[in-house]
């Protein structure tokens, strides 16, 4: 298994990674849908807590094949086995969520964890095969860390339902978070920043995707159930939303970016919110219909924040993992924070908040981009300037 070129020109995503991608949409879905069914039979805070613990193991095991693949990707037959093996982990993976929400129990979501945890150990047994000094020693580090981390999580599947098993699952996911950073001290493994950029972009969209279907389908049943009054509003806003959401996340090519160790830890693991925001702002139009439409026992305030914090959420970790980086001006600086703010404010309108927050994201793109016109317009006018006033000193 040698490993990829981190300079390699027109690196991109290979079909086995979408496919990849894509089977998450089932373990997303179930995740979103078992939040929206906590809400809104009065169990919030329990659907939070459940809904982070199940999007960290989604995301996790997204996050370790897609940071290997960027680095060993050799697309071999015994690669393609592995990952369709952690494929098929993550569909049984999805078939436990709904168990984990109403039950805590984790046995099923666990099964899944160790089927794709034992085919990443096996690839990078053979990456470590194939390399020598610090990075064969970062190989092995990861086989080693993730052999012992599952064993954890199987200790984590068979303890009793209990309040002790989020403080367990905490420790566990903090000892995942720190594993890859005390396997890279041997030797840092290689990655593309711009195949890794597209592979997160990829990852967004089908988020995004996903928050699409589950509004359509609310407003679906809405509409069977002869519940059509006030729909009008929520489903405006909410494209208005999906809309905005990827303008903002796209605005920037990241990849110029993403060059140090350092910043890809954090903009890798800073994802985490980025991602779980995005997925539960489907989740939060789905309740906010349900509410309109009577089949959720719960205030206007709570299901206009079942929207309006995620959304708000999603935009203020785009702009500190990555959107202000294009923005060196302070006035360009201020427009995500801002909107923000804005979008939390729109809570309060009632059965309009989800349109007033859509108007608020919308109306943010077009300032951005007003705003970074005009800076760039300024910025060519300053260029002829000099230029002129140089050419007049060498008169």
């Amino acid at each position: 298994m040698v490993r990829r070129d981190p300079e390699e020109q027109h690196r991109a995503a290979t079909p086995l990674e979408l496919l990849f991608d894509l089977c998450f949409v089932v373990a997303v879905a179930q995740a979103g849908d078992r939040l929206v069914h906590a809400v809104v039979h009065g169990h919030t805070g329990h659907g939070v807590v459940g809904y982070a613990m199940i999007f960290f193991a989604i995301w996790w095991a997204w996050m370790n094949f897609t940071w290997f693949a960027s680095a060993y990707d050799t697309d071999d037959v015994p690669y393609r086995l592995a990952t369709l093996v952690q494929i098929a982990g993550v569909l049984i993976l999805a078939a436990g969520v709904p168990r984990a929400f109403d039950h805590r129990d984790y046995s099923i979501v666990v099964a899944g964890y160790v089927v794709m945890r034992l085919a990443l150990t096996a690839q990078w047994l053979r990456a470590a095969c194939s390399e020598r000094g610090g990075c064969r020693t970062t190989a092995l580090r990861y086989a080693t860390g993730i052999a012992l981390l599952m064993v954890g999580w199987v200790s984590f599947g068979f303890l009793p339902r209990s309040d002790a098993q989020l403080w367990v699952f905490v420790l566990l996911a903090a000892a995942e978070l720190a594993a890859p950073m005390v396997a890279e001290r041997s030797g840092a493994t290689p990655w593309h920043p711009q195949h890794i950029a597209e592979r997160y972009g990829l990852f967004t969209l089908i988020v995004l995707g996903e928050t699409v279907v589950a509004a359509t389908l609310a407003v679906q049943g809405a509409l069977d159930r002869e519940s059509s009054t006030n729909l009008l509003p929520i489903a405006a806003g909410g494209l208005l939303i999906v809309f905005a959401a990827f303008w903002i996340y796209f605005i920037v090519p990241i990849h110029e970016h993403l060059r140090g160790r350092k910043s890809a830890f954090f903009w890798g693991y800073g994802h985490y919110l980025v991602f779980c925001c995005t997925a539960a702002i489907g989740a939060g139009l789905h309740i906010a219909i349900e509410q309109v439409t009577g089949r959720a026992p719960i205030s206007t305030l709570t299901a206009a924040a079942a929207v309006t914090l995620p959304m708000a959420g999603f935009v203020s970790f785009t702009w500190l993992l990555h959107a202000r980086h294009e923005r060196p001006r302070r006035r360009q600086q201020v427009v995500l924070p801002l909107t923000a703010a804005a979008i939390l404010a729109c809570t309060f309108a009632g059965v309009w908040a989800v349109f007033c927050a859509g108007g608020v994201a919308a109306l943010s793109v077009a300032v951005s981009l007003a705003v970074r016109n005009s800076d760039s317009a300024l910025g060519r006018q300053t260029a002829v300037v000099e230029r002129s006033a140089r050419n007049t000193d060498l008169n």
